[in-house]
């Protein structure tokens, strides 16, 4: 419904003016439609309304990417913001937000965990999921050493455990830039 109303509030030529192609068709639609209205004819109609309709949907469009690209975002920044980790500091476990967590810290990742923050695997071997970030969703296997030990944050553990230095400060991260580019 909120995607219906911005359509209609794009109607702006202010607005129209930003994507030249569909301004071109939105400047059509209004000379037709006062000609339409000087010289009203059924052929005439139609073409203003094919026009009009046009318009609307391509605002329609951009209206629904652009509120689910939004609300993609606050669910990425959601994820960042939520995510705690098991940082590994002298021997001791301690749980920590994944945003107080700096470059070459030591994090736990159990079965089931989201991985904090970018990094590298240093000790174990799991099951990644890594579908939030790459869109695939088979599982992948990190493992320490060789180059498959790279991981990112706000990926999921599926199996097993492994132990992640963290490769990127807060605010750095894959996840951080996704955010930024939506």
């Amino acid at each position: 419904m909120r995607s219906i109303i911005d359509s209609f509030r794009k109607l702006d030529p202010a607005t129209q003016l930003r994507n030249p192609v569909m301004f071109v068709v939105y400047l059509g639609a209004l000379v037709c439609s006062v000609f339409t209205y000087f010289n009203f004819d059924s052929f005439h109609l139609q073409i203003t309304l094919w026009l009009w309709f046009t318009v609307l949907f391509s605002n329609f469009a951009e209206s629904l990417a652009e509120g689910r690209g939004k609300a993609q975002a606050e669910t990425l920044r959601k994820t960042r913001k939520d995510t705690q980790g098991l940082r590994i500091n002298d021997g001791r476990e301690e749980l920590v937000s994944a945003s107080s967590l700096k470059v070459n810290d030591l994090v736990l990742c159990r079965a089931g965990d989201t991985i904090p923050g970018d990094g590298e695997v240093v000790e174990g071997v799991a099951s990644i999921d890594e579908s939030a970030i790459t869109g695939e969703s088979a599982p992948v296997i990190r493992e320490s050493g060789g180059d498959r030990s790279a991981v990112a944050g706000g990926t999921k553990v599926l199996s097993d455990w492994i132990k992640v230095r963290i490769t990127a400060a807060a605010g750095n991260s894959f996840l951080d830039k996704m955010i930024s580019m939506v």
